[in-house]
């Protein structure tokens, strides 16, 4: 069984190395990581400059390959150039610190999943929640477990798993939950300073105002002490809300600009030669 591993805390990372160690009693591992933190990059991809890659002995039985680049960089750099075969998972994590609700739209933890799940791999997002010193020791267990049965049973193609585990020991977890996406929101903070150049500059930061808390979610399931497993899919089609705009269909051609062109394959109402603009191809 072989597995590919990356992370957005970086190469040097406790929780990339711990997993590293653990899923080696299961398989092959194959680590490919972002040379330095890259935290909140999201699905940030490097096209304006060359990657580089630079193998790391990480523990005395664990190398793996650092990148200047994105989690996302990295899995496709293993998937295309480094890696000699498809890998049966795509394990990105374990992350320092949770990615529940709509953080999953910033993290590069999250990202490096769905760059597997993009490719058709079995791929997951492993974050170690809790703001205390963490020991990644059962996360990193129990993400070795779920890899193996992930790798032997399969997703749903366009699926990939979103998965937080509380920092606590293992007596102290409540189970397993299978969640939806919660929200939270946040005071943004932007402070301004000044350089020894006279330059303005800003840090960004922020609290969470607010929890989607309901049991159902992710961010239930953590402050009830569970670990939660929230599958999450490529598609972000709205599907509810397009069948109501199909159901308002005339209405919207109300706003076609180009009545020629109303319905696809129909025909527009009829106008003067010379009255029309022609959207069609042509060489100069």
């Amino acid at each position: 069984m072989l597995f590919l591993l990356t992370n957005d805390d970086g190469i040097a990372a406790e929780g990339l190395r711990v997993l590293g160690r653990k899923l080696a009693s299961r398989g092959q591992v194959f680590i490919v990581a972002p040379e330095r933190e890259r935290s909140a990059i999201g699905h940030g991809i490097t096209m304006h400059k060359p990657l580089r890659v630079t193998e790391v002995e990480l523990a005395p039985d664990l190398k793996g390959f650092a990148v200047n680049g994105t989690p996302a960089d990295c899995v496709k750099l293993a998937l295309e150039a480094l890696l000699p075969q498809p890998p049966d998972v795509v394990v990105s994590g374990i992350n320092r610190g949770e990615n529940l609700g709509t953080d999953v739209l910033y993290s590069g933890t999250v990202s490096g999943a769905i760059e597997g799940c993009i490719n058709g791999i079995p791929s997951l997002a492993v974050s170690l929640a809790g703001e205390k010193e963490s020991d990644y020791s059962f996360a990193a267990a129990f993400t070795a477990s779920l890899c193996q049965y992930i790798a032997q049973r399969g997703l749903p193609p366009g699926t990939f798993l979103n998965v937080n585990i509380p920092n606590l020991p293992p007596e102290d977890i409540s189970g397993i939950a299978l969640t939806r996406l919660g929200q939270r929101r946040y005071i943004n903070t932007i402070e301004r300073r000044i350089d020894p150049r006279g330059k303005a500059y800003f840090w960004l930061a922020g609290e969470v105002k607010d929890l989607d808390a309901d049991p159902d979610t992710d961010i239930g399931a953590l402050l009830r002490k569970f670990i939660s497993i929230t599958p999450l899919h490529l598609d972000l089609t709205d599907h509810r809300f397009l069948e109501q705009l199909r159901g308002e269909f005339p209405l919207l051609q109300g706003l076609n600009p180009f009545p020629k062109h109303q319905e696809a394959g129909g025909e527009g109402p009829s106008q003067e030669e010379g009255d029309h603009i022609d959207h069609t191809s042509h060489k100069e």
